[in-house]
């Protein structure tokens, strides 16, 4: 029950924001063109105080998920005076469009600026204090160097005292040099040569390149989903259990996980699970691809002892860190509705409503920020990008009805776009539906019944 009222509250929370900052996109826009806005409303449903100024009723309502700004005339078939100059119909295109665009573009502005503040005020970063290594690629630069899972790197290049920033630091400035590394081993300290792989800029260096995979919990790797028809789900493997092992070495992050299936390249895996408490017998996995990678389908649980400290960045470093945050989560996002597209990925991995509450209320309990941060900006950037499909009824098929209205020199028939947008509503309202139905076969209460 608590973890439903957290949830709950974080949902509304967050959406609520996101979504009035869409409108208020849109409204401020509106009132730059003077487009008359009849009402400016955070939440839906009967109105439960507000106030009126000019001709806009600024106003609460009663349920709290999300808001909406009531243009004069903008939907089709609604009856206004044709010379209204302040009516949404009888401005210019190009007005209509850039009210249109404004929506969207304001939660592409809202996630930036969220992750410029988490990166310039919060940012946190590892707090390791020794660089053990939690796998090592097999035929990699760590490998050939006799570098083994369990070492404790002591010294690199010369340098002792190692924190996480340290080292990688280190590596990446040494890359295309060979430098000597003493690791501690069973108690005992072994010196040998490394060569650092190059030709990648020290930002983007990635300890990987070298084969290192560096442990940054104690914990083993917890499930917190399974994918619906996935190699895991049908061995048997269930949201709350907990991998102990894998073909008898302890991961304790995905990372290290995947790139050992992608040494395998897809052979079958032994899964040591705990369930409640107790040991399963050993689960064989075939693993599948997905965007070249090897996976088995399942969600991994957020670790909660990972140790972290904060260390701001300055104003002039938040700036490139939050665009290149926007960017790879805008492409992610991009990338997924392509593949829905093309069928290579199944609508049922789409979460709604449900999904986001429940990541909310997760985030919400995190006891570190990234989680909060990263997940606003995230939905933020998925609000924006949605509304700009050309879809009828969202942002992005109002712009495109216009654009070809420009192209033909004349308006679209009212009984046409009454149609279209009918045709549109019934759409959305059977897709979001079967979100919601897909959403709640999600939640733990049923993938625990499955056998």
């Amino acid at each position: 029950m608590n973890d439903f009222l957290i949830s709950s509250l974080a949902f509304i929370v967050l959406v609520g924001i996101m979504v009035v900052v869409h409108e208020f996109g849109h409204f401020a826009v509106a009132k730059l063109c003077k487009v008359r806005v009849e009402a400016f409303s955070f939440g839906f449903g009967p109105r439960l105080f507000g106030f009126k100024r000019g001709d806009t009723d600024y106003k609460v309502c009663l349920l709290p998920l999300g808001g909406f700004v009531k243009m004069t005339g903008e939907n089709p078939g609604e009856e206004f005076p044709t010379d209204d100059p302040g009516a949404f119909m009888a401005h210019p295109r190009w007005q209509r469009m850039l009210i249109g665009v404004a929506g969207p573009l304001s939660n592409f502005i809202l996630a930036f600026v969220v992750m410029v503040f988490y990166f310039g005020v919060i940012n946190e970063v590892p707090d390791i204090k020794n660089i053990t290594l939690e796998w090592v690629t097999p035929g990699s630069a760590a490998d050939q160097a006799g570098l083994q899972p369990g070492d404790i790197i002591r010294q690199f290049d010369n340098a002792g005292h190692l924190s996480w920033e340290t080292f990688y630091d280190r590596v990446s400035d040494d890359q295309n040099k060979t430098v000597s590394v003493t690791v501690e081993r069973n108690g005992r300290f072994i010196q040998t040569m490394i060569h650092v792989p190059g030709g990648i800029k020290a930002k983007d260096y990635d300890l990987s390149s070298v084969g290192i995979f560096v442990q940054f919990v104690p914990d083993a790797i917890g499930v917190d989903q399974v994918t619906a028809n996935s190699p895991a789900e049908r061995a048997g493997l269930q949201g709350g259990d907990t991998i102990v092992a894998v073909d008898g070495h302890a991961f304790h992050t995905v990372v290290p996980l995947l790139d050992y299936m992608q040494t395998g390249k897809g052979n079958a895996i032994v899964l040591t699970v705990q369930r409640n408490g107790a040991t399963l017998p050993p689960i064989t996995v075939h693993p599948f691809t997905q965007d070249s990678q090897w996976r088995l389908g399942f969600i991994p649980r957020a670790p909660s002892d990972l140790p972290m400290r904060i260390e701001p960045m300055t104003f002039a470093e938040s700036i490139p860190a939050s665009r290149d945050f926007c960017v790879e989560n805008s492409g992610m996002i991009v990338n997924v509705l392509q593949k829905l597209l093309t069928h290579k990925v199944s609508v049922k991995q789409l979460s709604g409503p449900v999904g986001i509450a429940v990541a909310a209320g997760q985030a919400a309990k995190a006891q570190h920020w990234y989680p909060k941060f990263g997940l606003a900006a995230g939905i933020s950037l998925n609000l924006g990008i949605l509304n700009l499909l050309p879809f009828p009824i969202l942002d992005g098929g109002l712009i495109l009805l216009l654009l070809i209205e420009s192209v033909m020199r004349r308006d679209i028939s009212m009984m046409v776009k009454e149609r279209i947008y009918q045709a549109a509503f019934v759409m959305l309202v059977a897709f979001f539906a079967f979100i919601m139905f897909n959403d709640v076969t999600k939640l733990a209460i049923f993938t625990h019944l499955k056998p």
